[in-house]
């Protein structure tokens, strides 16, 4: 969406822009990466009105938008994020739930590998590692 609103986008598939729309695509760009219920908690500061369906249906509308993307870190419920974000390596810790990003160069020998002995070719807009954060491990030392 660089130099095009939501408004832009939007108006150019024949939708309007509504309040609850431009709140939920605010929502995820600030969270950074976060669950429904939390964009929705977070929604519900300045609209207090919106539902937990609502927030579902504009996340799905914002990703077929090609606005923000979506990715499991776990057992739960998806998290989303903004679609310019793609193209990361999530680090998500087992303690506090913290989610940080890598750039997916440190993949690049194993995708080398992969694609040289198995021709396969990795997709890193979707791969997550789970450990402890630098934080949790000083806690626990």
């Amino acid at each position: 969406m660089p130099g095009q609103t939501l408004a832009d986008v939007l108006r150019a598939k024949g939708l309007r822009l509504t309040a609850q729309r431009q709140l939920v695509l605010e929502a995820v760009l600030e969270l950074g990466h976060a669950t429904p219920e939390q964009i929705h908690e977070k929604v519900t500061c300045t609209a207090a009105g919106v539902n937990i369906t609502t927030i579902y249906r504009t996340l799905e509308l914002l990703e077929g938008l090609g606005l923000v993307a979506h990715t499991h870190l776990g057992h739960g419920a998806p998290t989303y994020h903004g679609a310019g974000d793609r193209g990361h390596v999530h680090l998500v810790c087992h303690r506090c739930g913290k989610v940080d990003e890598v750039s997916p160069d440190v993949f690049t020998d194993v995708r080398r590998k992969l694609s040289t002995e198995r021709g396969f070719l990795v997709d890193i807009g979707h791969v997550a590692l789970f450990g402890m954060c630098a934080s949790c491990d000083e806690e626990e030392s």
